[in-house]
Formats: structure tokens, sequence, C-alpha cells
């Protein structure tokens, strides 16, 4: 059945207003798609880690039945070997595939095999180094099929549809290629020839058609480079429509490609795709790919994949368009260099749509936070760090790679501030040796480092490979227009000794209100500070800029007296004595002194059976000080003068 081909314009000047929409499930949705999607990648994925060719270029051209679950058609491999007696080239390729012909230098040969998942093709003599060479492989098959797929054939309304979705090693499972994280081709030629009335959507800018018989081929260019997994391609009875994004003087195309029930919908909510747009190319530079185009392709699965320049969403919901567009950036133009830092894709992209709500609609950029920050704390322990890439559900954890991958990132801009945070990601983003290539932790780090000037590895070791976050009680008390408080942290996993990160404390009263940042570098760290109004309350991080949970916030009472503590005499010479109930036993306390500055000046440890302690105050000058009690999780504080 023939369809219109719905085309739609829209052009708008500067930066648009979106209609703006939070769902707090989307995440969850976000992770659960993206992870059902790639699951039997695992399964039949394998990739070659050689460094002894460089791919360079591929020519595909497929069939593609959208009513058939099959696959037919050749693709071309141009490389460069690497290494001085290169005399085979091995291509992963699934075994479910059938190689009808190897092509080298227009002549078949047949000094090829394929097993265990590999094409090896062996040539006659040794070819040269660093000399472009290439073969081309006729292939036909059905690729492999256990529910989840790298390639699936389904129906929407009645019409079928077939697409790929390769991330992390399915690419393999349906063409022969180079798989895994280490070699980019420079550039994509893809030619797909369809029974008519469908259209094709893929990587790059669509070049021509050319009608052949009942057929319609379809001919794409993709010039920039591209991992083997970003590759994708999706057919069915396609309805599609542009957008253009203005950037100053110049436009960038938006080619939708939707199922034509879906229609109304898509042109509805994907307007929102311009400011978006926008946002992100004045955070981190133009758009990687403008010399083509973006675009999206609508396929019936949970989610989204970033395939380069088109993406493949299951529906338009505003987080998710904003989170796969993200990853044209993160993942896309510079790609995580191994799935052990899959943070690098998807919790940059996961940060990125809350920078859209933070722009676009401020009241939602901390509920954003707020619903990372509960989704991170809902369990214990977990490192940021993938260390079981055989694990789908681990590699695409919701809570770890998302969540808890954006919120690192934003606590780094937390400590660093904007302008230094943003220069090291847009440094990192035009790095030429991580642009259109591969990225690890380590490469971030640096750049974060060098525009931070000092060094973060604590900050990693803490929160890159280490596992849990803080829970902070703070007590606290009034003397006059001077608030003294003490923060104490404890930690939800053992891994990590202390979180040291900088808090951000609300005083308040009914009238009043005021915010204040306090850098916290050790447990039981006093602090004062002046507050120019009586305090009823305060709060402990109102706008979540940190990971923690299970924070207290106590008001105790000065000189801890409803604890029946008791520091005699006050004012002192050469020594004050702490009085207290008896410590019972295996019952340690803690009493900790601090100067005028807040620099902690002593630290003693009553024990079993005291009901009182001396301090030795000889070598203290006069001034005032504070105290801090601690005991059975409890905490108590107040001041003295020493005056000589």
């Amino acid at each position: 059945m023939n369809k219109s081909l719905l085309f739609f314009c829209f052009l708008f000047p500067g930066v648009l207003q979106a209609q703006v929409t939070f769902n707090p499930n989307d995440l969850n949705t976000i992770a659960n798609g993206e992870r059902k999607s790639h699951e039997q990648s695992f399964r039949h994925g394998h990739a070659i880690t050689t460094s002894a060719f460089d791919v360079k270029f591929y020519r595909c051209y497929w069939i593609i039945d959208p009513a058939l679950r099959q696959i037919a058609g050749n693709v071309t491999v141009y490389f460069k070997p690497m290494q001085a007696g290169f005399d085979s080239l091995v291509l992963d390729m699934h075994q479910a595939l059938t190689v009808e012909q190897v092509i080298y230098h227009q002549h078949s040969i047949s000094s090829w095999s394929h097993t265990a998942d590999l094409l090896t093709v062996r040539f006659v003599s040794n070819l040269p180094q660093n000399v472009i060479d290439s073969v081309t492989v006729v292939y036909q098959g059905v690729p492999p099929d256990d529910g989840f797929g790298t390639f699936v054939q389904d129906q929407h309304n009645g019409n079928p549809i077939l697409w790929t979705l390769s991330e992390p090693y399915g690419a393999s499972n349906w063409w022969p290629c180079k798989n895994g994280l280490t070699d980019k081709a420079d550039s994509v030629d893809i030619t797909i020839s369809t029974p008519n009335p469908n259209k094709t959507a893929t990587n790059g800018m669509l070049v021509s058609t050319s009608s052949l018989g009942g057929n319609t081929e379809f001919h794409w260019k993709h010039s920039y480079p591209i991992a083997a997994y970003l590759v994708g391609i999706a057919v069915t009875n396609y309805a599609s429509f542009t957008q253009k994004v203005p950037f100053g003087n110049d436009t960038l195309k938006v080619v939708n490609f939707v199922y034509p029930e879906d229609s109304t919908n898509a042109v509805a909510q994907l307007p929102a795709i311009i400011p978006m747009i926008q946002v992100y190319d004045s955070l981190f530079g133009i758009y990687p790919f403008q010399r083509e185009k973006y675009g999206h392709a609508q396929f019936s699965w949970g989610g989204g994949m970033e395939h380069q320049t088109m993406t493949f969403v299951a529906n338009f919901e505003f987080e998710l368009i904003a989170h796969e567009l993200g990853h044209m950036w993160f993942g896309d133009k510079v790609t995580c260099g191994s799935w052990t830092d899959i943070w690098l894709n998807e919790g940059f992209a996961t940060y990125l749509s809350g920078l859209i709500y933070e722009h676009l609609d401020p009241s939602l950029w901390v509920r954003f936070r707020m619903v990372r920050v509960q989704s991170i704390t809902s369990m214990p322990g977990g490192s940021v760090y993938c260390n079981d890439t055989t694990n789908i559900d681990r590699i695409f954890d919701g809570r770890l790679s998302y969540a808890k991958g954006a919120m690192i990132l934003h606590q780094l801009r937390w400590i660093m501030g904007d302008s230094v945070f943003f220069a090291a990601l847009n440094n990192y983003l035009k790095d030429y040796r991580l642009a259109y290539g591969f990225a690890r932790t380590e490469d971030l780090k640096t750049h974060l480092e060098n525009s931070y000037g000092h060094d973060l590895g604590w900050y990693f070791n803490d929160w890159f490979t280490g596992e849990g976050y803080p829970q902070y009680r703070i007590n606290w008390s009034q003397t006059a227009d001077t608030v003294a408080f003490t923060v104490s942290q404890t930690q939800s996993s053992p891994g990590v000794s202390f979180f040291e990160l900088p808090i951000q404390l609300l005083f308040k009263n009914s009238g009043h209100d005021t915010l204040i940042r306090f850098n916290n570098t050790f447990s039981g760290e006093l602090f004062k500070v002046r507050i120019p109004f009586p305090v009823d309350s305060l709060i402990f991080d109102p706008q979540y800029q940190i990971i923690s949970s299970n924070n207290t916030v106590n008001a105790v009472a000065e000189h801890g007296l409803q604890a029946g503590l008791q520091l005699v005499p006050n004012p002192a010479k050469d020594h004050v004595t702490f009085r207290f109930g008896d410590l019972t036993a295996g019952e340690r306390g803690n009493i900790r002194i601090y100067d005028d500055y807040g620099r902690k000046r002593d630290e003693v440890f009553p024990g079993h059976g005291q009901s009182e302690f001396d301090l030795d105050t000889h070598a203290y000058p006069s001034g005032l000080y504070f105290y801090v009690f601690s005991i059975r999780d409890n905490t108590y504080s107040g001041k003295f003068i020493i005056s000589k």
C-alpha cells in the first residue's frame, strides 16, 4: 500500500523554547530499553582486536525485504596493513552467514576460511605495509536470532519492518567487519535495495535513489569516522519529514523517518529537537556531523540507539530524544575505548539530558538530579567502572552506568566550577587524539586536571572505581549570630573511607534563608558561620548537588546538657574536665577540640568505666575553643574559653 511522503520544514530563528516534560521513570525506560536492545549481542558477539591493519572504508550493498528475516549483498573492506609480513585479513563474521564469494583485485579467490565467527582471507604474498588495499565479501544468510536481536524483523500496524542494532559486538552478526573498540572506518558507503514502497534509514546523507523494477535502491554516504557498532539500517514504509536547525548563517537538517500511523505524534513532539541541538551547540561546539544531517528512525523496540547521524527510537519522548542526541558528542564523536568505560557514553548522555532541563526549563533541573540520586542510593554498593563486560545487565545498569555516571559529572562541575568544567569537556572533545576516535576514563581525567590545575586522582578513586556514597550527620547549635555545626560521615560501602566533597547547607527561619557552601575534608569537622537571624532549621544539600542519602540534621543544646555532659571550669587555665555518665563495656567516646579558626587541636578517646576526663590545656593559647563529643551515634558540641 502506497503512503504519501510527508515533508515538513521547520525553520525558527534563535534558540527555541520547547514544550518540556519530565517523567521520573524516563531513566529506567531508557536504560532498560537499551539493555534489552543489546542483549543478544553478547550471546553471539565476537570482536577482533588486531592492530595488524587499519580499516579505512566500507562499501556496503544490501538487499533487504522487511517482510523476510534475511540479508544478501556484499561488503568491500578497504584496509591498510600496519605491519610488515601482512599475509592475511581477518574479519569478524558470524557463522550463521554464508560466504558466497571473496573477490580480490577483481578476481574470485578461494584462499579463505570461515570458522569460529571469523573470516580469514589469505593472500598469495605479503601485502606492502601502509598501502591501502581492498577485499569484497559476497554473502547471504539469516543472522542469529533468539528473541533479542541485532537483526530484527517485525511489524507495525500490519506493515513489515526490519532493523539492526549492533552495540556492543553485534555488527558481525549481520555483516563482515572489524568489530570492537580499537578501529573506526574513516567513512562508509551504504546502498540498500528494497521492495517499493519501503524507504531506508541509515548513517550519513541520502545521495541518490534509483528504481529497479519493483525495487528502489537508496544510496547513502557517511564521510566521518565510525565504529562498526554505530552502523545501523532500518527498512519499512516510513513517512518522513525534515526540520532545519539554524546556526547563525548555517542550518542543520534533521530528517525523521516515522511510522505513518505515528506521524501526527512525531510532528507534534519532534520540534523539541531544535532547541536541544542549539543548547548542545552552545555548550560543546557545533554538531559533530554538521556536513551531513541528524535524524530519527522509529523502530519497535524499547529505548533508543545512537546510530551515528541516525538515532533509532521507539517513541519521541522528551528525555529519550535529548539522551540519544547527546550521544552524537559523547559516544559517537568520542567513543568509549572499552566497555569498562561505558559511562563515557551513557553517563554523559544522561547528564546532557539533564542540561536540557537546566537550559530549557530550570524548574525541572533539581528534580532531575534528585531522581538520579534516589536511583543511585537505592542500593549501597556499585561502581561506575564496569567490572564485568560479559554481563549485559551490568554494562547497561541504569543505576551505575547512567545515573551515577551522570552525577559524578555533576559533582565534578560542583567541585571545579562551571567555566573550568565545561572548558575541560570541550578540550576533551577537541583533542585530536580522541575526536572521532576512542577515549578512556584516564583521557577525560587528564583534561579535567589540566583545566582545573589540581590532581583529581582522589576523586576518581572514590567515585569511578570506588563504591557506595556518603551518609551525613549534621549537629548544630546557634549562639547569638554564630551557628556552629559538626559534619560527620559514614559510608554505604566499606571500599571508600571518606568521600571528600563540598557540601551545601540552607539556614532558614520563617522569614529568612541563606544557602552556604562548605568544603568538608574529614568526618567530624567543625564549622562556624555568622548568620544574622535566628535559625530554626538547617537543610542539608537542598539542591541535590552531591550523591548522598540517609542524612540527618539535629539541633543540639550547647554543651550537650541533654546528655548529661558537663565541662568545668569554664573559663579555664591549665585543664578542663568533661563529666558524663559511665561508659559501658566496649564503649568508647570521642572528644575533638577545635580552635577559633576551626582547626583541630586535640582528639581524645575516653573508654570503658570512665565518668569524666581531664584535658591538659597548659599548651593552649588563650582564646575560644569548640568541642565535639561523640558517643552512641550521637554528637554534642559546645565551647569553652582558655584565659591565662
